[in-house]
């Protein structure tokens, strides 16, 4: 049975309105959580960030904060290392990388009560680095998670019938399986039955591991929290922890490789043409490059900074979460966008200057601050933001109604025959009383309709696939080609009905 390695992210930026992480804990970590603190035989390995278990502690999230303490006792939770500030670790400093791992470990240890040593390491956005690999050796730690692009070659994705290794320190990799994780997060199976007959390639193999924001369950998708305690619950899917599998592997072989800096949202492009972190660093944004460069001089002055000064540890601890990387996201504009997060970034950095009392400094900072701010509202005020983000839409997709449709001639029949396909597999399903299913295929000829599809739609058509067979499909479009040729005439433009 293959072993599902099922890891979750659960993470808030450390300043979360109380409102908001009420919201969130109601709708996902209290329901997940209290999930698995019931369930006798489960291991499952995720990660909480240290500033997101101190908000549990801020709001008093009191059962939250019990559940998750006996969980991590009971063997039932492992829980990775990481940055504690949720930090883009390709776009700070080694020392900073460091630091970040060694606030998050504290901030772990004070949490549960005992002291805990993590054998695995996540990177936040899975945002690899090579400078990243002696970190984590140096740190004691036993793997790393990462997406499948960083160890993709042209079209072929690492596959889970070998143990993968970083070629110089010879550290565990798991590589994160991007179309199981894009099939569960965008809600396309939403059955286990369903989802097995999607993955049952991936199924075959030793192991599988995927890689989600927890907060998908719940609070992104309400109600899909069901969905996941189903898939913890089906004994047939092997879900297991991560160290667990490690401990009772098979005799896999293994392969060492250099993996490519690259994060969970990184295209082969995007690599190839040097953008992997265009989120956080996009070097035709303005903003992100007065951002970057008041950072840098405010690490410059905060290193500079006696550490024997009495503020020296409350200038410490404000710098380390002014290292948040969402600042930079929401200022992308392709498509995240958020001008209150914007403008929350720079104050950070401007309040760590200020503790400093440094004149010539502060005014500096002022002075960035009043950029970025003044810039990110010009954007909004102007429409900036929407005709990039726009544009990054019509980059990220091409509708399916676009490539068959919109093609014209016999790919009309294409189009068509799916859609037609779709709603025979809603009728049928509600029929037979099978009504997430039926709402499955009802959304999918939806997003179809209205050009929503990304990825989701990509892996709907699998499942038309999986669930008429190759052969019905192909005979459909066909069909459907046929009438369309038969219907074109010989010009552009069509004349009559």
């Amino acid at each position: 049975m293959t072993a599902w390695l099922n890891f979750l992210h659960f993470y808030q930026p450390a300043n979360q309105q109380k409102d908001i992480l009420s919201s969130v804990v109601e709708q996902s970590y209290l329901p997940i959580f209290r999930k698995i603190a019931e369930m006798e035989n489960i291991d499952l390995t995720i990660n909480i960030s240290g500033s997101l278990l101190e908000l549990f502690e801020r709001d008093g999230h009191n059962e939250l904060i019990e559940l998750i303490k006996q969980s991590v006792a009971d063997g039932k939770l492992e829980l990775t290392a990481s940055c504690k500030y949720h930090a883009l670790i390709p776009l700070i400093p080694e020392s900073e990388i460091e630091r970040q791992i060694d606030q998050n470990q504290k901030a772990l240890n004070t949490f549960l009560g005992f002291e805990y040593e993590p054998r695995g390491f996540f990177p936040p956005e899975m945002a690899y680095h090579p400078k990243l690999d002696q970190i984590i050796k140096k740190k004691g730690y036993e793997w790393i998670v990462i997406d499948e692009i960083a160890a993709s070659q042209e079209k072929n994705f690492p596959r889970g019938n070998k143990i993968y290794a970083l070629d110089e320190t010879g550290i565990k990799v798991f590589l994160r399986n991007r179309r199981a994780s894009n099939l569960i997060m965008s809600a396309v199976a939403r059955d286990t039955e369903t989802l097995k007959r999607s993955l049952r390639d991936e199924l075959k193999e030793p192991y599988m591991m995927t890689g989600m924001d927890g907060e998908t369950f719940g609070h992104h998708r309400i109600g899909f929290e069901n969905f996941l305690f189903k898939i913890l619950e089906d004994n047939t899917l092997g879900v297991t922890g991560i160290s667990k599998f490690l401990e009772t592997e098979p005799d896999l072989p293994v392969e060492k490789i250099r993996p490519r800096a690259s994060t969970w949202a990184s295209s082969i492009q995007d690599i190839e043409s040097g953008i992997q972190f265009l989120s956080w660093d996009d070097p035709d944004n303005p903003i992100h490059k007065m951002q970057h460069q008041f950072l840098n001089d405010v690490l410059d002055l905060v290193e500079k900074y006696p550490e024997n000064a009495p503020d020296y540890e409350e200038i410490r601890a404000c710098m380390d979460m002014a290292l948040a990387s969402d600042h930079f996201w929401w200022a992308s504009a392709k498509p995240w966008w958020s001008l209150e997060m914007i403008e929350d970034g720079a104050f950070r950095l401007l309040e760590v200057t200020q503790k400093m009392n440094d004149e010539d400094a502060i005014l500096r900072a002022y002075k960035y601050y009043i950029g970025i701010v003044s810039k990110a509202s010009e954007w909004q005020r102007q429409g900036v933001v929407r005709e990039m983000s726009m544009k990054q839409n019509e980059i990220l997709r091409i509708p399916f109604k676009d490539r068959t449709l919109g093609v014209g001639g016999a790919e009309e029949g294409v189009y068509w025959a799916f859609i037609d396909m779709m709603k025979e597999q809603e009728k049928l399903a509600a029929e037979k009383g099978d009504y997430e299913k039926a709402i499955l295929w009802r959304d999918a000829a939806y997003k179809l309709d209205k050009k929503q599809d990304i990825y989701d739609t990509i892996n709907v058509i699998d499942l038309l696939r999986i669930e008429l067979g190759n052969g019905p499909v192909e005979e459909k479009i066909s069909e459907y080609k046929e009438k369309y040729r038969s219907l074109r005439g010989g010009q552009p433009e069509q004349r009559g009905a």
